[in-house]
């Protein structure tokens, strides 16, 4: 995956655009609700916090056999950014192995927009020879289930910090 860089992922009404730091303003606004933190724990973070993140997103991993991908997802007809997406993506052996991650804020929530902009990360990540897709969906979180059944993901008896893995092998 070196070498490999976020670029824009265009779905039907979506624009997953590469994460800016320049970014963080907007996306505080977005991520606002303490209701998305309901199964991941933490609370939002505010404009200067979310700013500091994206900086070390951005900056990529340490570990240069491992791939930080970062988007933000845009709705096209609102012209506004509605969440984020992500994959990290590392060696597994013979295999490309991502785990990704995506939240959408919630007056955007109910929409299809995390499966759209999830399925299309998927099938990005598949054109750039990623062969296993990996998410971690906290077991009471029906729309995090329905999003990863979306992309194709199975869930697996493995579990990981309280949360179940569902899993997909691309090709």
């Amino acid at each position: 995956m070196n070498g490999v860089t976020a670029e824009v992922i265009n779905t039907e009404r979506l624009e997953l655009l590469p994460l800016r730091v320049e970014d963080a303003e907007e996306m505080a606004e977005v991520l606002s609700d303490p209701a998305l933190h309901a199964y991941i724990g933490g609370t939002p973070d505010d404009a200067q916090a979310l700013r500091a993140r994206y900086e070390r997103m951005t900056t990529g991993s340490p570990d240069p056999a491992i791939t930080w991908l970062n988007w933000v997802i845009r709705l096209r007809d609102e012209a506004r950014l509605t969440g984020t997406v992500q994959a990290t993506v590392s060696p597994a052996g013979e295999e490309r192995i991502a785990e990704i991650a995506w939240v959408v804020g919630s007056p955007w929530q109910g929409r299809g927009i995390a499966k759209e902009a999830a399925r299309g990360l998927v099938e990005w990540l598949g054109r750039q020879g990623v062969q296993v897709v990996v998410a971690h969906v906290h077991p009471e979180h029906e729309a995090s289930a329905a999003v990863a059944a979306a992309c194709g993901l199975a869930p697996t008896d493995i579990w990981h910090d309280g949360e179940v893995r569902w899993e997909r092998t691309i090709g």
